[in-house]
């Protein structure tokens, strides 16, 4: 098994689901991405969501990070993702490249096929042709930053060469990997995943240790491993508060599956048990750090980025958290602290 570097990169991810409208989101949000950069976070990684507060509150993901560019200084900004086969690519283009120039070359650009199938109807697409479209519009980002001429013979103004190696494509699946790899961007995996039906218990690294395999197959020679592993981590300092804001975040989680009909989280479920079907880091430091040490999958990583869902706590513990995994858990699995770096990629 080939073996990557280790997670010495830490990121913070949030797909805004604060208990709140979402004017008061966006102003968490960038909070607690200041807040992540003064402790010393490497990046800062937001997804877009169409339609479904409850699964995302951000369908404009360039507009948001422009204010968090505004108010920060040196973390790295990312898409986590761009659903892709919904936008003009030439339109993610030219938002990239401008909001790139803007905050001095920090922006990451993550994209996907897209996981809310009833949305491609709403912007009169056929879903089940999300990948063709996702491979389509790719090679129109890069044409377009690298400045190359573009049917019909324009060219991007202003065009950014750079963002052409601070790709990352997000997948579930093996022939995904693939494709990131044979392309020479960086790997997304995700926090959990569903486990195929012939393997209920399937872990994830068992999961996601043949997409990294995949991935470094395909990556051509002479381009440099980026593999960024999402995890739900939430630190708090008792074990039992964790636990207390674990049932009621995922009270809420398992009644949004109720409605979509997923049997992930059922009733009567024991929180430890819910904990472990949604692949949850959670507890004290000592807790968190043990758990991900049992996570094999970040060995093989690049970067780990750190988010609080499902669990989804009150700001101020988000806060905490972010604290907590800075000063105690990051450090104990090799991330060093480098605020100096305010032009280092991570590509």
């Amino acid at each position: 098994m080939t073996t990557a570097k280790p997670p010495i990169r830490l990121g913070f991810f949030t797909r805004l689901l604060d208990q709140a409208d979402a004017a008061e989101r966006y102003r968490l949000a960038i909070a607690q991405i200041v807040h992540a950069e003064r402790c010393g976070f490497d990046s800062a990684w937001v997804a877009q969501h169409h339609f479904h507060e409850d699964e995302g509150g951000l369908p404009a993901p360039f507009v948001f990070l422009a204010q968090a560019a505004a108010q920060t200084a040196r973390i790295r900004l990312g898409t986590g993702i761009v659903t892709l086969p919904l936008e003009l690519p030439i339109r993610v283009a030219e938002d990239a490249a401008v909001l790139d120039l803007m905050c001095g070359g920090r922006l990451e650009v993550g994209i996907g096929p897209g996981g809310n199938l009833s949305a491609f109807e709403a912007f009169g697409l056929d879903s089940a042709e999300r990948t063709a479209l996702l491979i389509r519009y790719h090679r129109v980002l890069l044409d377009a930053w690298a400045g190359r001429p573009l049917p019909g013979g324009d060219r991007l103004y202003p065009p950014n060469p750079g963002l052409v190696g601070r790709v990352w494509q997000a997948t579930f699946t093996v022939e995904g990997a693939r494709r990131a790899g044979a392309a020479g961007d960086g790997l997304m995996l995700s926090r959990t995943q569903p486990r195929p039906a012939e393997a209920p218990y399937l872990s994830l690294p068992d999961i996601q240790h043949p997409m990294i395999d995949a991935y470094l197959e395909a990556l051509p020679p002479n381009r440099a491993a980026r593999i960024l592993a999402s995890r739900t981590v939430f630190v708090a300092d008792d074990r039992e508060e964790a636990l207390r804001l674990a049932g009621i975040g995922l009270a809420r989680q398992r009644a949004r599956y109720a409605k979509i009909g997923r049997a992930v989280l059922v009733e009567g479920m024991p929180v430890h048990d819910q904990i472990a079907a949604m692949d949850i880091h959670l507890g004290n430091p000592g807790d968190v750090t043990a758990s991900l040490r049992a996570d094999c999958t970040l060995a093989r990583a690049t970067d780990l980025t750190v988010q609080v869902h499902s669990i989804d706590p009150p700001h101020e513990f988000i806060l905490r958290s972010i604290e907590l995994v800075a000063g105690v858990v990051a450090p104990a699995l090799g991330w060093v602290r480098n605020d100096g770096a305010a032009a280092r990629h991570v590509a």
